[in-house]
């Protein structure tokens, strides 16, 4: 059942995603940016931990969980360290993906030629 409500929610996700891109002229980085935003509001308010143990795994896969990650970090940090805690939490559970990004993006595009 747990496979079930992942699937269901990543699909809604894209779902969601794809009606915005259908029906407006907004660009996939501004659908991308409206999802890292709902997903710190989420957690923020503490919805989305409740959504993770709904649904499983699949609530980290979509790009909302990416503001999950900024917000969570930045939350559990402020605890310790007051105002300061915000950017050092806000880096400390997305330096992994971030730091796989550059690298990434830096290998591919020795590899493959950028078109203009």
């Amino acid at each position: 059942m747990l496979l079930l409500k992942s699937f269901l929610f990543c699909g809604f996700v894209c779902l969601i995603a794809q009606l915005i891109l259908d029906h407006t002229d907004w660009s996939p980085g501004h659908v991308t940016s409206l999802f890292v935003i709902l997903g710190a509001l989420l957690d923020f308010f503490g919805i989305y931990d409740f959504l993770i143990e709904f649904v499983g795994g699949g609530a980290l896969l979509p790009i909302t969980s990416f503001g999950h990650s900024l917000i969570h970090g930045a939350l559990a940090k402020t605890e310790t360290y007051g105002f300061i805690g915000i950017m050092m939490g806000i880096f400390d559970l997305t330096a992994a993906g971030i730091t796989a990004a550059i690298i990434f993006s830096f290998l591919f595009s020795l590899v493959f030629k950028p078109k203009h």
